[in-house]
């Protein structure tokens, strides 16, 4: 059975994932992968702010916020 993934933008908040499919070449993602957000890694998502833009997210024992238009490039597979 083939995983359902989903955009990061579109986990609900407290929601854990697992990043499966990520931009290359972008250098907004290049400096993502430098903080360690890669393929395979898992995350939550702690918070949005008020009007939806942008992310919070804990991965690697620390938070990082992310805008949700570069969230929206991110896929990721849900976790229970």
């Amino acid at each position: 059975m083939a995983a359902v993934l989903i955009k990061l933008s579109e986990l609900p908040v407290g929601g854990r994932a697992v990043v499966r499919e990520f931009p290359a070449k972008d250098p907004a993602f290049l400096r993502m992968r430098e903080m360690g957000l890669l393929v395979g890694t898992t995350l939550t998502l702690i918070r949005t702010a008020p009007l939806g833009d942008p992310l919070e997210i804990k991965l690697r024992g620390y938070h990082l916020t992310i805008r949700k238009v570069d969230a929206a490039r991110i896929l990721v597979e849900p976790l229970a």
